[in-house]
């Protein structure tokens, strides 16, 4: 299993940053993500313990269910189904008060399981792809949500 982590401050409220990451529709702002969708709502919240999302991404389909929801401080997902097939334990993000916003952090474990092969394509073809794209949302939130009309960047 490989573990894939990345982090950034993003300069607004934990709760903001905290609603605009766990609606994964926002998500078509990073343009290796084609379409996301939420399939199943879930018990307390609609992106909440329970729901089932839907991801299109340039690298492949994952469907994941969401396993702890604590607004706003993390939010935990697995991904039951891919295509190509992938392993993975654990899909994490945190959110901390930071000087100059809310830090989040993005960690997700998963492996290619491919006779042989698995270990080097996780390391050296899936694990750039899905930090580049975890880092492109990550962006697409800091934009979405710094230059609002009205919010001074500090």
């Amino acid at each position: 299993m490989e573990t894939m982590t990345v982090e950034r401050v993003i300069n607004a409220p934990m709760d903001e940053v905290f609603a605009w990451l766990t609606t994964t529709t926002h998500y078509t702002a990073s343009p290796l993500v084609v379409r996301c969708r939420l399939t199943r709502r879930g018990e307390a919240a609609p992106y909440g313990v329970g729901a089932v999302r839907s991801h299109l991404w340039l690298i492949g389909w994952f469907r994941e269910r969401i396993t702890h929801y604590d607004p706003p401080y993390a939010t935990e997902y697995v991904v039951e189904r891919s295509l190509p097939p992938s392993r993975h334990e654990l899909g994490r993000m945190t959110f901390t008060e930071a000087a100059g916003g809310t830090r989040v952090r993005w960690t997700t474990r998963a492996e290619l399981p491919v006779p042989l092969a698995g270990a080097f394509l996780t390391r050296h073809v899936a694990r750039p792809i899905i930090t580049r794209t975890f880092r492109n949302i990550l962006k697409a939130a800091d934009t979405a949500l710094t230059r609002r009309p009205g919010h001074d960047r500090a």
